[in-house]
């Protein structure tokens, strides 16, 4: 028996109206307060005769998790998102970031693309497989997690620790994925399923000296030390590395015409030491974002510090960067404290997950360009990956690179018409995934 359609308009308009009730709820992290769209979620939950289990890290630190049981001839499969967003600057924006308004065919609002939207998306999904009883081989898991902007400790490390079961699947979807409009100049759909993030390594430098006055230098100045160190890592010259992931990234925007340079390993080398993005691919890359020293212009200080944005290739271990940039310091007197760190491995393209994604994303948008990528920011696939999981991000949206920039940035907002191409292919794949034959 044929598995009924969804009434793709009363999906999109659904969609779109609790998208709206969704950006109006402040779940800035800090301090994150996810119980309130966990309430949000929980209720529309209630209303469809489906139940949920909430997990409660404390202080409101609160994730959702609710179960479409399948027949178990399967592995599970989740549908991941996660809550909280980053804060706002009301001065810069153009409209309420929390107004859930829509203006000149967007929703705009904190959260629209990162990630309430997608996860909107996935609830849509999750609802309709219940609503039009579809038959399910695999259990189908929708997981609203909170904290993952501000590393996941209230959220999927803690759950990981705590509540290990509750993150069982053989495929998860999330963020980290999904089409934009154009690419390295060229105007064509391309759509990046992540199969690998980097991972974060936030930084403190400590510089420790003798104290004194200015009018008398000495050579045990904080100050000094601390520039000689951040003088030694932007000097530092850190391997290139060419994954199987990014070789196949390359061929096929190569093949596809997207991108015109020399997509070899030696060639993207070469691009590396002209192109941030590509550099930023292929190598553990560095950004000093903080420097704090000094409590008077004729007073030599105690300490100085800085603060370090680091973003490593997937497989390398925080431990391992962490001594060798002790050893490019080389300085007992420069001390390293950690703020955060992540890492993960890389999954497979090779899967069954990723050829159903493709032939969907072909389904829906022939001319589009399909590629496993890697993301440069971290996301809560990182813990799904180390549990031997296979975690992609994958977003069926369309979005230009000018509204792409609004992530964590000012006038964050989706299109409407991304929206509804989003619904389609979610759907889709969690369809073909998961319907019993």
């Amino acid at each position: 028996m044929p598995t009924a359609v969804p009434d793709w308009d009363a999906v999109h308009n659904e969609a779109i109206d609790l998208l709206c009730q969704f950006l109006r709820i402040d779940t800035s992290n800090p301090p994150g307060n996810e119980r309130l769209a966990c309430d949000f979620i929980g209720a529309i939950l209630e209303r469809e005769g489906i139940p949920y289990e909430l997990f409660d890290a404390g202080d409101a630190r609160v994730s959702l998790r609710a179960v479409l049981p399948g027949d178990g001839s399967k592995r599970p499969f989740m549908l991941l998102n996660h809550t909280d967003v980053v804060p706002v600057q009301r001065e810069f924006w153009d409209e309420e970031p929390f107004s859930g308004l829509i203006k000149d065919g967007h929703i705009w609002g904190r959260g629209a693309l990162d990630m309430k939207g997608l996860g909107i998306v996935q609830l849509v999904t999750f609802l309709n497989l219940k609503r039009l009883g579809v038959p399910l081989a695999r259990d189908v898991i929708f997981f609203a997690m909170a904290d993952e902007e501000a590393g996941s400790e209230f959220g999927v490390r803690w759950l990981e620790r705590n509540h290990p079961e509750s993150l069982d699947a053989e495929f998860v979807i999330n963020e980290g994925g999904g089409g934009t409009t154009e690419l390295f100049g060229v105007e064509r759909p391309v759509y990046n399923v992540a199969v690998a993030e980097k991972g974060p390594v936030w930084l403190r430098l400590i510089a420790e000296g003798t104290p004194g006055h200015g009018s008398v230098p000495h050579s045990d100045n904080a100050v000094d030390r601390l520039t000689r160190a951040l003088g030694a890592i932007q000097v530092w010259q850190r391997p290139l590395s060419v994954s199987a992931g990014l070789e196949e990234y390359f061929s096929r925007l190569s093949r596809a015409g997207v991108y015109k340079g020399d997509p070899t390993a030696k060639g993207l080398e070469q691009a590396a030491g002209n192109d941030p993005r590509v550099r930023a691919l292929l190598s553990n890359t560095i950004s000093a974002t903080g420097l704090t020293a000094g409590v008077k212009v004729n007073v030599i200080p105690a300490f100085a510090e800085a603060t370090l944005d680091c973003r490593l290739l997937p497989g390398v271990k925080p431990e391992t960067f962490i001594a060798e940039l002790e050893t490019v310091i080389g300085d007992a007197k420069v001390r390293i404290e950690r703020i955060h760190t992540g890492w993960s491995e890389t999954n497979s393209f090779d899967t069954e997950l990723f050829r159903t994604i493709e032939d969907v994303i072909h389904d829906h948008m022939e001319e589009a360009v399909v590629v496993p990528g890697m993301t440069v920011g971290f996301t809560d696939s990182s813990t799904l990956r180390n549990r031997g999981q296979i975690s992609y991000g994958f977003s069926g949206g369309l979005t230009t690179p000018e509204v792409g920039r609004s992530v964590h940035g000012h006038n964050e907002r989706v299109s409407i018409e991304s929206l509804r191409i989003n619904c389609g292919m979610v759907w889709e794949v969690t369809r073909r995934m998961c319907e019993r034959a």
